[in-house]
């Protein structure tokens, strides 16, 4: 997924495949080939930036040295973990949606090893972070997340992931996103620690509500009930 299958493209290449990215993308949303080859077209400079942070941390340091991978092989053992922890809240994100850690798209658009592993982290830890937001993965769940990913990346392709999610929102969806979750998902990816910068599978065994607290992670609240009428 890291070598032998990535595909290096001219400046005009890159831009061809950014458009066409993004147009079948908000097209189809579900397509996540599209959604990541924006990202990697998009997105190098971002993801230098993540990379120079991960290089400067401690724990993103020990990440980029160990490069561990979020597949069934690897964290197979939440599953087996005591109900209060990280890991087995991880597990039951998965399972109660027949998710498997296995299905992210491969990496093809990244000139370096070591560039292609932090897009690949990137993926791969988004349901880690669904898991600690305690965000739904409906529509209105996924915008609140690329916000937080935008804040914590600054990825083009996050915000216009934002921008097509809402496009196909309800009258209804639209006031409680931008009422409700917007504002909360701006918080919340401001305020807690550099997300790609945690060795997760590392603390996998600790309590979920300790662990919320350590990295600063605000869960989404309820949905106001004047929101909800």
């Amino acid at each position: 997924m890291l070598e032998g299958a990535r595909i290096r493209l001219n400046g005009w290449q890159q831009a061809a495949v950014a458009l066409g990215s993004e147009v079948g993308a908000l097209l189809d949303p579900r397509r996540a080939d599209l959604i990541a080859a924006l990202g990697e077209t998009t997105g190098k400079p971002a993801f230098e930036s993540v990379l120079e942070r991960m290089k400067n941390s401690p724990e993103g340091k020990a990440v980029l040295l160990e490069r561990p991978r979020v597949v069934s092989a690897k964290v197979g053992h939440a599953w087996d973990l005591p109900a209060n922890t990280f890991g087995a809240a991880y597990a039951r994100f998965m399972g109660s949606r027949n998710f498997s850690p296995d299905d992210r798209p491969p990496v093809r658009f990244m000139e370096t090893d070591e560039l292609a592993y932090v897009v690949m982290r990137a993926r791969e830890v988004h349901d880690f972070w669904h898991t600690l937001f305690d965000l739904p993965t409906n529509l209105i769940g996924e915008s609140a997340l690329k916000v937080i990913e935008f804040e914590q990346m600054h990825l083009p392709m996050c915000m216009m992931s934002v921008v097509g999610g809402t496009a196909r929102f309800s009258q209804k969806q639209r006031k409680l996103f931008f009422q409700h979750y917007f504002p909360w998902a701006v918080r919340a990816g401001m305020q807690c620690t550099d997300l790609m910068c945690v060795f997760y599978e590392q603390h996998f065994h600790e309590d979920l509500d300790d662990v919320r607290r350590k990295w600063g992670i605000v869960p989404a609240s309820a949905v106001p009930k004047i929101l909800q009428s």
